[in-house]
């Protein structure tokens, strides 16, 4: 299979229809996905679960649904994804990630699906029924280590498991806009051009250096953690991986929809 970055914008996409980028969600089976075949599991890879070293949920029920935010309207605090678990998955991630040098790698037994995961999952695929797995990613860390611990999964692309990287091409609350029709303001515009670009272009070590090397990178992403996901995708699919951007939009004039599929090299 395939490896995917997605980025999950604002949690609100859960029940606004008016976000171009739920259309997308919505058409992910015919639109973005490889091949007729429906995955044996889902590993996704959030942006909304930082820790010291990589971690695993180990969920033999079905997965709870994390509301991990704050303010927004009722409704969206009674919706529930609840995907089966995949301790196999978990139990072959945590091996194949240690096995490589990245241990010891944690297994959470009561952790479910945060936002990052089942905000997207329940418009791709609305029934539930795919055993879910989420990973970890370690803030402290950088691009570079991001990369290589995708490269340690690349053998679950031939399992049958789709891995998704969920997170955002830009990420900066702080300089998020309410009103209607703001206009994309230039940083997040230049950081979302020079990614798509670089990706495009096969340019791997610029993007695991992204911090140096993009423009605003620091305004675009004051801390990596919703960026550190697109950079274990690209590494599940191999270091001469190509990138195709699969969807592109914007709300809130900052947050950018902006998604890729990486094929790896036949």
């Amino acid at each position: 299979m395939d490896t995917f970055f997605l980025s999950h914008g604002s949690p609100t996409l859960s029940i606004d229809e008016t976000i171009p980028a739920r259309k997308f969600f919505e058409s992910w089976l015919p639109a973005a996905v490889a091949g007729p075949e429906t995955p044996r599991a889902i590993l996704v890879v959030s942006g909304h679960w930082e820790t010291d070293t990589p971690a695993v949920n180990v969920i033999r029920g079905n997965n709870d649904t994390i509301y991990d935010f704050y303010g927004f309207p009722k409704s969206m605090y009674e919706l529930k994804y609840p995907a089966p678990g995949a301790p196999d998955l978990a139990k072959r991630t945590k091996d194949l990630l240690e096995q490589a040098g990245f241990g010891p790698v944690k297994e959470d037994d009561a952790r479910g699906l945060d936002h990052g995961a089942w905000v997207p999952l329940m418009l791709m695929y609305p029934e539930a029924n795919i055993p879910v797995c989420q990973l970890s990613v370690q803030t402290g860390r950088d691009g570079t280590y991001h990369y290589n611990l995708g490269k340690a999964l690349a053998p679950l692309r031939e399992e049958g498991v789709l891995v998704l990287g969920s997170g955002s091409a830009t990420h900066n609350l702080r300089r998020i806009r309410m009103e209607t029709g703001a206009p994309v303001p230039q940083w997040a515009s230049d950081f979302d051009s020079w990614l798509k670009d670089s990706l495009l272009d096969g340019r791997h070590e610029d993007v695991k250096r992204f911090e140096e090397k993009a423009p605003s990178a620091k305004v675009a992403h004051p801390s990596p953690d919703h960026f550190y996901p697109l950079h274990v995708a690209l590494g599940a699919a191999g270091e001469e991986a190509k990138a195709e951007q699969i969807h592109q939009s914007w709300s809130n004039a900052t947050l950018s929809y902006a998604s890729y599929r990486f094929t790896a090299k036949n």
